[in-house]
């Protein structure tokens, strides 16, 4: 998932986890590559430890006859939350100062073996996509750049597809997803959309309506994992995630 920030690529994220468990389309790791990370309490999960802790933590914390590599993996596996049909691993905080080079290395390493032994792997980005190039994660199966019902959005959606060639990214489908949609697509926004996906590879992938029922369940801290499938909001994300994945 990537996007401009506030489009919901994170809601997008947890129903995107809830769509693959309920196909059986298992195990699942989802990794939360916002520093601003949120995507745990809408699947009504808690973090004690985030990937960012464990890189802070190698330039002190290794323990003698320990390499740094086995650290870090040893910490990870610590790290992961685990839940029905998929696991969660959270990046939080950015980096301090200081060089990371070493860390980051052994991360993307480590987090490759690591995404071998699921079937699927999510990443809930910032707007950069820093994260997948950091993660080493070269060749992806779908990009779901998110945009909210804006121009901005779908400009800065399709400034996103354009930057994963600039990182040597490969990607099979990148896919345009206009989030909380109002009842009628305004024309500019159609000619936009239009303009994004015929100057672009990307293609459009659908709309998502604007939801009070997740708008309800965040007000009240509830998972979205328990959304009810008669949900207008999932019934559309259904028909996205089915052509695609």
């Amino acid at each position: 998932m990537a996007g401009k920030g506030g489009t919901g690529k994170t809601t997008l994220s947890a129903l995107l986890i809830k769509y693959l468990v309920e196909k059986g389309l298992t195990p699942v790791l989802a990794v939360d590559a916002d520093a601003n990370e949120n995507l745990n309490e809408l699947i009504g999960l808690s973090v004690e430890t985030s990937l960012g802790d464990i890189r802070e933590s190698m330039k002190t914390e290794t323990p003698p006859g320990m390499t740094k590599r086995d650290y870090m993996e040893m910490h990870i596996n610590r790290a992961i939350i685990e839940a029905k049909g998929f696991d969660l691993l959270v990046m939080g905080r950015p980096e301090g100062p200081g060089c990371y080079c070493m860390a980051n290395t052994i991360l993307a390493q480590v987090i490759e073996g690591l995404a071998r032994s699921y079937r699927y792997l999510i990443v809930d980005n910032e707007a950069g996509m820093e994260h997948l190039s950091r993660l080493n994660l070269r060749k992806i199966h779908t990009l779901f750049a998110v945009s909210d019902p804006s121009i901005r959005g779908i400009v800065a959606a399709a400034r996103i597809a354009d930057l994963t060639k600039a990182l040597k990214l490969e990607v099979r489908n990148k896919v345009l997803v206009v989030n909380r949609v109002p009842r009628d697509l305004p024309a500019a926004l159609e000619e936009q959309i239009q303009e994004a996906t015929g100057k672009t590879d990307l293609l459009f992938g659908g709309c998502i309506p604007a939801s009070d029922d997740i708008f309800q369940s965040e007000l009240q801290q509830e998972s979205l994992l328990k959304l009810s499938a008669k949900t207008d909001v999932l019934q559309a994300t259904k028909r996205i995630f089915d052509k695609f994945l």
